[in-house]
């Protein structure tokens, strides 16, 4: 009875409702709720309809003439390529036949309802798919796992606080500073360190061996050097001197220039001449848009680099600001890398061979852990700009020139009491250049640019030798270079070119009118013996030995 009474009063609401179309009461236990969200009007519903229906019918149109150039490219291929009469069906026509014969029984295995043709051309494309996919899986997977990420080392290098109130950071390798017979100062390249001596691996106990001192330095921002506001190859030059007085080195010094690094130690042999004993230089970088080098020098730099090379060097030279998402992406990742993928190199055989050792492996790593320390992009973006951008210099300065007085009133006057004195300009010190003839990295042909402007640059070739074969982790390799600059361990010479050019030596009656003069010249000082021939041509050459 009350399921019946209910349902007579549903119904009596039911028809007191449709005498109005929206009453807006609700009744107490009616489970329907009226919907007052607005609707769309009825020209903008149609408005969308119109535009879904010409999006669906363009679609389809793009389909239909897809499917109908198909059908034209095919029919194109039958009448034309795929006759009887054409040559590639005559060539491939039999030994298809055979091969579709001898795998016919796999056919049996397909639905009778397909075309076998089609059947066995899409699990084909279905299969080089499926390779495609697990080839790069297998790759990032490998990839992934041998990635080895770059560990941040404890400060805890020595420093040093330069006049402008900077520290500079220092690494010392060798002899102590009372034992030194010998210092050497390496300024290091980009992405390197103070550590550079470590890259090298020269070992402590030849060092000891020829009483060497071996320095290496953080450039401004790299490791644990301070930023320089306003960086050049000027101010590079004054860090290294005043590094060298603070440490307590005596005397002139010697400077080591490998690759990227050089031109540090170009700026040295420019800019403080006068500190610098000699330069040994291996494998060194000149500015490869230097206007002084000609058509053929600049083909044989640019003609081995990879592109990718080219273009960082173009953007260093002309944006360099792009620079920053390259290197975001390699070294400064946080993620350890291959030095030719980090660097944009291209190597020679002996040089792959060597950069996958273990060995070599581990000290690259920590030279570039320390060297991206900060983190910083300014630091290496400006070093990548002063290596092709105007060094405020050219190389063609540190050739040895006679200048003498120019011509005028007060010049003849001068004259008057005496003939004018002509002084030697340039760098007068000795420079030893070492290059691999199989280098990729630095080419040969920079080094032949810098021995035509610089003849008095003693150039050492090493045939089948690349960028690091010959100056990486090779004992006799450094004992050669060691006794080229200074001599057999065993003489301990005091005498240098440095020395004999100053003209000290010479201006001493008493050296001048010895009956006996015993002078001991090793082969890095071939020219002191030239010197004094035109110094002192009174002198019997038997004396010069």
């Amino acid at each position: 009875m009350a399921v019946s009474a209910e349902m007579e009063s549903n119904s009596w609401r039911d028809d007191l409702a449709s005498f109005v179309e929206d009453t807006g009461i609700i009744f107490p236990g009616d489970s329907t709720t009226p919907d007052l969200s607005p609707k769309p009007a009825p020209e903008e519903e149609k408005e969308a309809e119109i535009l879904k229906d010409q999006i669906k019918g363009f679609a389809a149109a793009w389909g239909e003439l897809a499917v109908e150039l198909g059908w034209g490219f095919r029919d194109v291929l039958q009448q034309t390529i795929l006759t009887d009469d054409s040559y590639i069906v005559k060539k491939t026509k039999p030994p298809l036949a055979e091969l579709s014969h001898k795998f016919s029984f796999l056919n049996d295995f397909l639905p009778e309802d397909r075309d076998p043709l089609h059947v066995w051309l899409v699990i084909l494309f279905v299969s080089m798919l499926a390779l495609a996919v697990l080839s790069v899986s297998s790759k990032h997977e490998s990839a992934v796992s041998s990635v080895k990420k770059v560990c941040l080392h404890p400060p805890g290098a020595e420093r040093i606080l330069l006049p402008d109130n900077r520290y500079l950071a220092y690494h010392e390798f060798g002899v102590t500073v009372d034992e030194a017979r010998h210092s050497l100062i390496v300024p290091h390249g980009f992405l390197s360190s103070r550590f550079v001596t470590g890259t090298l691996g020269i070992k402590v106990s030849l060092l000891k061996e020829f009483g060497v001192r071996l320095i290496g330095y953080d450039l401004p921002g790299f490791g644990e050097s301070d930023p320089h506001p306003d960086r050049n190859l000027n101010s590079s030059a004054l860090d290294l001197s005043h590094l060298a007085e603070s440490i307590g080195v005596k005397g002139k010094f010697w400077v080591l220039g490998y690759s990227t690094g050089s031109l540090h130690a170009w700026a040295a042999l420019k800019y403080i001449p006068n500190k610098v004993a000699g330069a040994a230089m291996l494998a060194p970088l000149v500015n490869p848009y230097d206007s002084s080098m000609t058509k053929e020098e600049l083909s044989k730099t640019w003609e081995n680099w990879t592109r990718r090379r080219k273009m960082l060097f173009y953007l260093a030279r002309r944006f360099p600001k792009f620079l920053g998402h390259f290197y975001q992406r390699t070294f400064l990742s946080g993620k350890h890398g291959q030095l030719e993928k980090w660097l944009s190199l291209s190597l020679a055989k002996k040089d792959k061979d060597l950069v996958q050792t273990s060995a070599f492996e581990k000290i690259w790593h920590r030279n570039v852990e320390e060297s991206v320390r900060q983190g910083n992009l300014k630091p290496f973006i400006e070093e990548a700009m002063l290596q092709v951008s105007d060094w405020g210099f050219s190389l063609v300065d540190l050739q040895v020139q006679r200048k003498c007085p120019r011509k005028g009133i007060f010049s003849w006057l001068q004259f008057m009491y005496g003939p004018p004195e002509c002084q030697l300009a340039g760098y007068l010190g000795p420079v030893h250049i070492w290059q691999g003839m199989d280098d990729m990295v630095v080419p040969p042909s920079m080094t032949d640019f810098v021995a035509r402007i610089l003849p008095s640059a003693v150039v050492h070739r090493l045939e089948e030798e690349g960028h690091f074969s010959y100056f990486s982790l090779c004992d006799e390799c450094h004992r050669n270079i060691l006794a080229t600059i200074f001599g057999k361990p065993q003489d301990n010479r005091d005498a240098s070119f440095s020395q004999w050019s100053s003209g000290k030596a010479l201006k001493s009656d008493t050296f001048l009118n010895s009956r006996v003069l015993e002078i001991t010249l090793h082969s890095a000082d071939n020219r002191c013996i030239e010197y004094m021939k035109n110094v002192t041509p009174h002198l019997p050459l038997s004396l010069l030995r």
